[in-house]
């Protein structure tokens, strides 16, 4: 489904990503985990157009997306949930998951997408005429990913879904990811929180200072006796 191929990444003149290829299958769940500064945000920035990549190549579905126009991307199903949310906050929880669906198919089906999005976070039904700038910081991220949901995507990328929420909240944005898959939605995550993210993962990449260190399974991950020591703190 994407192939990322020998791609070199630079912030002006600082090359932050240095010759990474890996691929993501239909129906996986494939994580990046490293540390800050890993290159694990830049990576999808670069899938999502946001930024470039100086040498190599991105294919989503056999489209060389590296030349796409960022706004393009999301009528081809690839969607980028954002560290820090993003969201509209002057615009209440509905009008943010209708900015998600705009285009389309996504558009049409808008009301029974919305539906699951509901079913999915149960606490967005009761805000939906809430300003999405008053919400808490975990009904922000439900948000978030309600939004990205809306368009329909054939992927779906995440980066740090988890950051800043309690440990219940946590544990429940993990389990609607392992849901988003179970519904069809193949899904990239980049998160800080190591254990959990291996333990849903179909498989992982390490990112170590721009470069892909480690592969695997989720399960061989973590028990791998770097990744142990150097995230997980055993």
């Amino acid at each position: 489904m994407l192939e990322i191929k020998n791609i070199d990444v630079f912030y002006g003149d600082v090359q932050v990503i240095w010759d990474i290829s890996f691929n993501i299958k239909q129906g996986e769940i494939v994580a990046l985990i490293g540390a800050n500064g890993a290159g694990k945000s830049t990576t999808l920035k670069t899938i999502s157009g946001i930024l470039r990549p100086k040498k190599g190549e991105i294919h989503f579905n056999d489209i060389p997306i590296h030349k796409v126009e960022p706004y393009k991307l999301i009528e081809i199903g690839l969607v980028h949930v954002p560290e820090a949310r993003r969201l509209f906050v002057e615009m209440s929880v509905e009008e943010n998951l209708d900015m998600g669906s705009l285009k389309g198919e996504a558009k049409k089906e808008r009301e029974i997408t919305k539906q699951l999005v509901f079913d999915l976070f149960p606490r967005l039904l009761e805000r939906r005429r809430q300003l999405a700038g008053t919400l808490s910081g975990g009904e922000q991220q439900m948000l978030a990913i309600g939004r990205g949901l809306m368009a329909k995507p054939k992927l779906q990328m995440f980066d740090e879904p988890s950051l800043g929420l309690s440990p219940i909240l946590v544990k429940d944005i993990f389990n609607v990811i392992k849901r988003i898959k179970e519904e069809g939605t193949t899904v990239l995550i980049v998160e800080q929180n190591v254990k959990q993210t291996l333990a849903i993962a179909d498989r992982a990449y390490v990112l170590e200072n721009g470069k892909i260190a480690l592969q695997g399974t989720g399960a061989e991950l973590l028990s791998n006796e770097h990744v142990r020591t150097a995230y997980l703190g055993v």
